[in-house]
């Protein structure tokens, strides 16, 4: 199989996880363990090369993605202390809305820095694309980056590259965008990347299982915190509206009976420094059982946030390139529901499994 060119915008935790992965699951060099697949239509993780990046950060740009990945304020953890040298270099960003206000009103290596390099252009992005041959872009922008992030879909249009939008910006599952990309012809993955074991994944398996056990679920709620810059830049709420949208109805989507909005609340809850890119899920259900009787389960979960994603994203590179090798277009609804919060069309997860299997196979035949 040939190489999977990528190219990412916004180089944080995520894109950091994602490029430490890559690395650390070449060809013979770790256990395949972390991994959901190793083999994905013909390709494998080491098939994966970043060609172009693009940040806004003055510590980040400039720098090789292998040096960048590092650069502060991204705190997640090292698990593949060598990367090598990938020979791309990070270029200045289009700014818009990706830089909230009040990240300024924190220390340096807890917040942007703004470099001051003249902003990319739309035309710019897209030669870049063109020239490095990307298959694949991944958004990576913070939370509410709507407009930031509607720029790079437009680049990613315009190229003809397969977009994977990881964040919860409306895209995919937005009907005129949906149809936009089906009319240029170029697949796109999303909305708003899952982990592979994170507080909405674990929540909805359990409404599930609530659902097909009889029990009545009654309330619930997710509070969330971290110390990274992802919550750093959800501490203000205006920047949240569609990442709560995005993780509420992944798991209304499951639940048997549509909760009372009074009676559910998702979403992430408070900025803790210390805990860096260390994220923890409180956790409780209420229902009701045989008889009328009543029950609650509540969970701790504490992960890595970023190393979590990053095998997802793996999968989701791997699915866009099949597509766009079997000339797909517009929302790829097998993978976006497999691997997003808020896909175009709400699959339980078991069924998500089984049509993105499906999908693979018929990439193979």
């Amino acid at each position: 199989m040939s190489a999977i060119n990528i190219a990412i915008v916004g180089i944080g935790n995520c894109a950091s996880s994602l490029v430490q992965g890559l690395s650390y699951y070449r060809e013979g060099a770790n256990e395949t363990v972390g991994l959901m697949h190793w083999d994905l239509g013909g390709y494998k993780p080491s098939d994966i090369r970043v060609v172009a990046a693009w940040d806004v950060d003055q510590r980040k740009v400039g720098k090789d993605v292998s040096e960048a990945i590092f650069a502060k304020p991204n705190c997640t953890a090292v698990f593949c202390e060598t990367v090598p040298a990938t020979g791309t270099k990070v270029r200045m960003g289009h700014v818009l809305d990706g830089v909230a206000e009040h990240m300024s009103d924190y220390d340096d290596n807890r917040t942007f820095l703004l470099a001051h390099e003249k902003e990319a252009s739309k035309a710019e992005v897209v030669a870049a694309l063109r020239e490095t041959k990307t298959d694949v872009l991944m958004n990576y922008l913070p939370v509410g980056s709507q407009a930031a992030s509607e720029f790079y879909a437009e680049c990613a249009l315009e190229a003809g590259v397969a977009f994977v939008n990881n964040i919860p910006v409306f895209i995919a599952s937005d009907p005129i965008w949906a149809e936009r990309f089906t009319q240029a012809g170029v697949p796109i993955i999303g909305d708003d990347i899952k982990a592979q074991l994170g507080a909405t994944i674990v929540h909805r398996v359990l409404t599930d299982l609530f659902a097909k056990r009889g029990v009545k679920l009654g309330r619930t709620y997710q509070l969330n915190t971290g110390g990274n810059t992802d919550f750093l830049n959800m501490s203000n709420h205006r920047r949240l509206a569609s990442k709560k949208i995005s993780k509420t109805e992944a798991v209304q989507s499951v639940a048997a009976e549509r909760l009372h909005d009074d009676n559910v609340h998702i979403g992430p809850s408070d900025y803790v420094p210390w805990q860096n890119d260390n994220k923890i899920c409180f956790l409780r259900m209420e229902g009701t059982m045989f008889g009328g009787v009543p029950m609650n389960l509540e969970l701790r979960l504490s992960v890595e946030d970023s190393p979590n994603s990053a095998g997802v994203a793996i999968d989701m590179i791997r699915c866009a390139k099949l597509a766009k090798d079997r000339g797909l277009a517009g929302p790829i609804d097998a993978a976006s529901a497999y691997f997003c919060k808020h896909p175009r069309f709400q699959m339980t997860d078991d069924l998500a499994a089984q049509a993105v299997d499906e999908f693979i196979a018929e990439a193979a035949e």
